[in-house]
């Protein structure tokens, strides 16, 4: 039984498109438990005080994560890990203990001086917070800052397996992440109190490392510590992370300065925005981040190889397939909005007034989603041509947008009622206490509508001959998603003389039935424009890729 789990998780998988489906499925099993973990946490506490203090502990140790963990996150370690392979194993060997070294050693002294400068740092950053509310955040922070230690370890173990296509292995460590984070909510939080839940989420991190590690033993990867590391490594990943580090993580920093704006707010207004935000994220995570990161390696290897026209047809090939879930995905999330915050945050302690917030705020994001998504996309085909300066100036500028338009559509609401009262109409959240929220959202959209634009024409001036085709892909699927958000409406309407919508079941139920005629009806549009997307979803879902042939170590080249 053991043997046939660690073969399982030892499989190859060399194909884009199973790569991103095998992604993907993980991936929504993975949002299937982020949504448990949030409906969880929004039953227990609902949008108020305490669940902002949690979720502001999180900014910092997610600060140190994207920043010093980039020195082993997959964007960068890939591309060298297969230049190193190509050298030898010896070389692959120094270059891989020599990084991780440097890690550790980075992230433990970095992690050590925020430990003590935690008081000092909490009050810049979350200035509307009282004394009483930093010293919890403090004392939640601090036990954080094992989080990004334990990530940081893992993603250097995930950089490792995708680097030989085990694609299995990585797609499950997120599913441990949040059940650590349920089994704090459920059992820790009740004894300790919010220490306790914290504590899950330490619990989650090490999850996400320890499932990981068999299968980059099984590759003889496993990383070391070494008295000599090798500093050219270091210096020539340090050099190209900083860049790409901001260029990928742009939102989350936007987000760090956000959420200081938020700290000025109603009580639950970090709640409202981190909710909606997590919300978004499941399409995010399950089609933009699974095939941009399926997609990484191939694309890295085309380059590599001067294969220019592979390099294109292979871009366009996922960035279609990310069009085809993100455009349906993002037009379902505004139609759907006060039904999918109702199912999955929707009861103890998340009153109506909190879903009606978090649904329109839901709403604002939605409108972001299809750009957000393919922006993974063309980063990392930027970098798979070699270029990283360009898009990290391109993504700063967007990122200090967000913040900029955050700042701004929050103030103009404050200040000018017309715009205030015209939002709130739009949205439908009038007369309601806290509506300042939205505009933290819709900042962040249009600060990510910016970013997707620049960076589009920015891949399209080092890739030609792409834009035409992805535009037309573009346009089918829109025309079919406008149909579909549509009929998803009018069934919404339909459905309502059949169920309540007083009972989780009635919500659910009208939402589900009406998703699925909607989508039938964007199926059929597809189908009458022969869409391609279709036809290639389906050969792949053909090929049973949960029986793709296990490689065997001696035929692995290292």
């Amino acid at each position: 039984m053991v043997k046939n789990i660690l073969q399982f998780l030892h499989k190859e998988v060399s194909n884009i498109h199973r790569a991103a489906y095998l992604l993907g499925f993980f991936a929504l099993c993975s949002q299937f438990l982020a949504l448990i973990r949030d409906k969880l946490l929004a039953y227990t506490f609902g949008a108020g005080s305490n669940l902002d203090f949690y979720y502001a502990a999180f900014r910092i140790p997610d600060f140190l994560f994207v920043t010093i963990g980039s020195l082993v996150s997959l964007s960068i370690l890939i591309p060298f890990l297969m230049a190193e392979y190509e050298r030898g194993e010896e070389r692959s060997r120094e270059f891989i203990d020599s990084v991780f070294t440097y890690f550790l050693l980075a992230i433990f002294v970095v992690s050590l001086i925020v430990f003590f400068a935690a008081p000092f740092l909490l009050s810049k950053i979350f200035p509307g917070f009282d004394a009483a509310s930093l010293q919890k955040v403090v004392e939640l922070m601090r036990v954080l800052l094992l989080s990004p230690i334990l990530l940081g370890i893992s993603n250097l173990f995930g950089s490792l397996t995708q680097s030989k296509n085990r694609f299995y292995v990585y797609a499950l460590s997120p599913l441990f992440y949040n059940v650590g984070i349920i089994l704090g909510t459920l059992f820790l939080y009740p004894r300790f109190g919010l220490v306790g839940l914290v504590w899950g989420v330490v619990l989650g991190a090490l999850g996400h490392l320890i499932i990981q590690i068999p299968t980059v033993m099984h590759l003889g990867l496993l990383p070391r510590l070494t008295l000599r590391p090798n500093f050219a490594y270091v210096k020539k990943v340090t050099l190209i992370s900083f860049p790409r580090t901001i260029t990928l993580s742009i939102s989350n920093i936007a987000i760090f300065f956000i959420l200081s704006l938020a700290s000025f707010m109603t009580a639950g207004s970090i709640s409202i925005f981190t909710f909606a935000f997590n919300l978004q994220s499941v399409p995010l995570s399950i089609f933009g981040v699974s095939y941009s990161m399926a997609a990484f390696p191939a694309l890295s290897k085309l380059s590599a190889a001067g294969d220019k026209e592979g390099f294109r047809t292979q871009f366009l090939l996922s960035a279609r397939h990310v069009l085809f879930w993100t455009v349906p995905s993002s037009v379902l999330f505004i139609v759907l909005r006060a039904h999918i915050v109702r199912v999955v945050l929707g009861a103890g302690n998340f009153n109506w007034t909190d879903t009606r917030l978090a649904a329109a705020t839901l709403a604002l994001f939605s409108m972001s989603l299809v750009l957000q998504s393919l922006i993974l996309l063309f980063v990392r085909g930027l970098y798979a041509l070699g270029s990283t300066g360009k898009p990290f100036y391109v993504t700063l500028v967007s990122g200090g947008a967000m913040v900029l338009f955050s700042n701004i559509f929050v103030k103009v609401f404050n200040t000018v009622p017309t715009f205030r009262f015209f939002m709130e109409d739009l949205l439908k959240i009038p007369e309601i206490h806290g509506t300042a929220v939205t505009m933290l959202a819709l900042g962040f959209t249009v600060g990510s509508i910016l970013e997707g634009i620049l960076v589009w024409i920015l891949f399209a001036r080092s890739c030609k001959g792409f834009t035409i085709p992805l535009l037309q892909s573009l346009f089918r699927i829109f025309s079919a998603s406008v149909i579909l958000g549509f009929v998803t409406f009018v069934s919404l309407r339909f459905f309502n003389q059949f169920f309540t919508l007083d009972t989780f079941l009635g919500v659910f139920l009208q939402a589900t039935l009406s998703a699925t005629v909607g989508s039938f009806a964007g199926l059929g549009v597809l189908t009458l424009l022969k869409s391609p997307e279709l036809s290639d979803i389906s050969t792949t879902l053909k090929q049973k890729i949960w029986k793709t042939k296990v490689v065997s170590p001696d035929s692995e080249l290292v």
